[in-house]
């Protein structure tokens, strides 16, 4: 950012959470005001930033009240650290309450961050279904993990390659890549080629299908695959046969 972005701050969407085991202590997790606040500005400090674009509440603090939490992040709004408002990882009922909440504190929320992919359609689940509840609130979702932490590509078809994530171990493990996912991965890649498109491109494509879904966030370790990303732009559309032979596709593997 110092070096090479400053230039073209005006033109990012700079966003950063927390809610998750930040420092020890009991300050350094969870949802309350202290914690908020403090994590937002060592990000801030660490980013050379003056403020961030979207500043998200990263789950729902059993812990401390909701109130105290939207409160926080609305507080972060009027004192100009964040420009908008987010949650991320909040059921669709604890969704409509931080929306109410904030709304009533004047900083609407704008998105919400859930994970989201072909093999993870939790947000498709429920009455109502978080989709539901963020078309409701005409709120956005910028959905995380829409290729299953590289699971939905080519990368796996022929084993754990030593340097990919799954060898690593962090968020992806070795389990994961099972022979049924591998199964499934395959039988979508001829519908993909049909398309002109990678099992990536797909995936991508198939998670941005709703109006609401309004991005999608993924890991590049090289600027090609970030193209071939990109790319997935060019070619959105799913047809009911193709959102068909898809569903067939996942149908099998259960």
């Amino acid at each position: 950012m110092r070096h090479d972005l400053a230039p073209y701050r005006d033109e990012l969407i700079i966003s950063t959470k927390a809610g998750y085991d930040m420092w020890p202590g009991p300050y350094g997790d969870g949802g309350s005001r202290k914690y908020l606040t403090a994590s937002l500005d060592q990000s801030l400090r660490r980013m050379g930033l003056d403020y961030v674009d979207v500043f998200y509440s990263h789950r729902r603090d059993p812990d401390t009240p909701l109130e105290e939490t939207m409160g926080a992040l609305a507080s972060a709004v009027r004192a100009g650290k964040a420009l908008y408002a987010g949650i991320s990882s909040y059921s669709p009922q604890d969704t409509a309450r931080a929306a109410e909440i904030l709304r009533a504190l004047g900083t609407p929320l704008v998105l919400h961050q859930p994970r989201y992919s072909m093999l993870d359609r939790r947000i498709e689940q429920g009455e109502p279904t978080l989709l539901d509840v963020l078309d409701a609130e005409g709120a956005g979702a910028i959905v995380f993990s829409p290729l299953e932490q590289g699971v939905l590509t080519d990368r796996y078809l022929d084993g754990i390659p030593a340097d990919s994530r799954a060898a690593g171990g962090r968020y992806l493990t070795a389990s994961a890549i099972t022979p049924e996912r591998i199964a499934t991965v395959r039988r979508l890649a001829p519908i993909a080629a049909e398309r002109g498109q990678s099992v990536a491109q797909l995936a991508l494509a198939w998670v941005l299908r709703h109006d609401t879904v309004t991005s999608a966030i993924v890991g590049a370790s090289s600027v090609a695959q970030l193209d071939a990303n990109l790319d997935t732009l060019e070619n959105l559309d799913l047809s009911p046969t193709e959102l068909d032979a898809i569903e067939k596709a996942l149908a099998l593997a259960g």
